[in-house]
């Protein structure tokens, strides 16, 4: 374990760039039709921004976690977020749609690499039994981002242009740096970790059923919420200065989630994470129903944000069962959680363009928790296989 005198001050430290990762990766949903509008394009065309983002994740996490395997992990988050903070930056300046798919992109490569190193640091200066708390507290700056900095950079949008929520990003990214640098423990670098030993998590069974839980389950939240501000817009039947209320409402209850749920993780993590798919499943069914009226459909909101728990506890599974791996598979997580940030968002997409209507995207979203609930079936199954051999 390595030892630091102020473990709080490292965890605040994590948790900021969490803040500033999480605001860009939501608002951007939210200030898509501020975009759609200054560049004079279709709703199809500026849900390739997101796309962009997401597509930067997935290749950015295992690139540059087997680039950099035998660099000390305080430098590599401060030359992740530095990249980040200039992607970011660059967004802020783009002057056509396609310069801005491709910042985006940019943008999105140091995300996963980020947040797999902070949920190892984070882990690594608090005793084993809170390990679970501990990468809950990085991954609360991403669901805090969801109560203020969405909000904030959707009102910036609104009253000032949607550039000024990358600046708010580009800012928040700065301060990250300059608190990891004052804060953050030097870990040096283990002897034996390698690109090679890296590698070797994209042969784990385990860890490719953890990651499918994730991109699969995960996909139920992202395909209601992508559609939420249009879905509380046009059947709700929401004012525009009420609907940032609701997107609240969502990060409450990812953050709360956060907070109580890896207590339980800590002592039963994968029998949390199973009872926590059930939970989303539960939630998103309920959506279509209680779309039409503003208080039920609040509720349901921040039940599906308690559901965003499940990337902490399976962020600790990873660790687990990764060996030596470490850092590819705690940044592999977050590839999963994009994958279902894809995912999600493209099938119910799917259902919108068959006519079918926003409160479908919750009918989606089950199907998705369900999927993910199935395959951490075969991941229990595959466990105990594991442990009879």
């Amino acid at each position: 374990m390595v030892r630091h005198t102020h473990p709080l001050l490292v965890l605040l430290a994590l948790a900021t760039g969490g803040f500033a990762i999480g605001t860009t990766e939501f608002a951007t949903m939210s200030l898509l039709p501020f975009i759609q509008h200054d560049m004079q394009i279709d709703p199809s065309t500026a849900s390739h921004i997101i796309s962009a983002y997401a597509l930067g994740v997935v290749i950015g996490a295992p690139v540059i976690t087997v680039l950099a395997a035998r660099i000390d992990r305080k430098w590599l988050l401060l030359i992740l977020m530095t990249l980040f903070a200039l992607g970011n930056a660059m967004s802020a300046l783009a002057s056509s749609y396609s310069s801005l798919v491709l910042f985006r992109f940019l943008s999105g490569l140091p995300h996963g690499a980020y947040f797999g190193l902070a949920a190892l640091m984070a882990a690594s200066v608090v005793t084993s039994g809170k390990r679970t708390r501990a990468v809950g507290m990085v991954m609360l700056g991403l669901t805090v981002a969801t109560i203020v900095g969405v909000p904030l950079a959707t009102w910036l949008g609104n009253a000032i242009g949607w550039r000024s929520g990358y600046w708010l990003v580009t800012t928040l990214a700065l301060l990250t740096v300059v608190m990891i640098a004052l804060f953050a423990p030097k870990t040096g670098v283990a002897s034996e970790r390698s690109a090679k030993g890296e590698l070797r998590a994209l042969k784990n069974g385990a860890v490719l059923l953890t990651l499918a839980i994730g991109a699969v389950g995960f996909g139920g939240m992202f395909s209601v919420y992508t559609y939420l501000t249009s879905t509380l817009d046009s059947v709700t039947q929401m004012s525009s200065a009420t609907i940032p209320l609701v997107l609240a409402i969502f990060g409450l209850g990812m953050t709360i989630g956060n907070i109580v749920v890896p207590r339980f993780a800590d002592r039963a993590l994968m029998p949390t994470a199973g009872a926590l798919l059930i939970w989303s499943a539960v939630a998103l069914g309920v959506f279509p129903l209680v779309a039409g009226n503003p208080w039920l459909i609040s509720l349901d909101v921040f039940c599906i944000g308690i559901g965003g728990a499940l990337g902490t506890i399976l962020q600790t599974r990873l660790m687990d069962v990764a060996g030596e791996a470490q850092n590819m598979a705690a940044a592999l997580n977050h590839v999963a959680f994009n994958m279902a940030n894809a995912l999600g968002p493209w099938l119910a997409g799917m259902t919108l363009a068959l006519g079918f209507g926003f409160r479908s995207t919750g009918v989606v979203g089950c199907l998705l928790a369900l999927g993910g609930l199935a395959i951490w079936m075969l991941a229990r199954r595959h466990e105990r296989q594991s442990r009879a051999a």
